[in-house]
């Protein structure tokens, strides 16, 4: 990240690779359920919020935007430079 090696662990990983896999699309806590632990109905909606946290603390806050009550998605570059 910005010329800096980031330590991700696999979760973590693999939702980042699931974010930058659909750049511009709002993507709600089931779909990100399904994509990343493969099971909604064993696992709480509450931990992709843990692990959203955990990658706005490693990539930095502004890349992850919330979209209130509808899901997460990756900042554009128009967003980041605005900041």
């Amino acid at each position: 990240m910005d010329g800096r090696a980031v330590e991700l662990s696999a979760r973590e990983f693999t939702l980042a690779e699931v974010l930058l896999e659909h750049p511009r699309q709002v993507l709600s806590r089931d779909q990100l359920l399904d994509m990343v632990w493969e099971s909604s109905s064993e696992t709480s909606s509450n931990v992709v919020d843990v692990y959203i946290r955990y990658l706005r603390a490693k990539l930095g806050a502004e890349r992850i935007v919330t979209v209130r009550g509808a899901g997460y998605r990756l900042a554009t570059a128009e967003e980041l430079a605005r900041r």
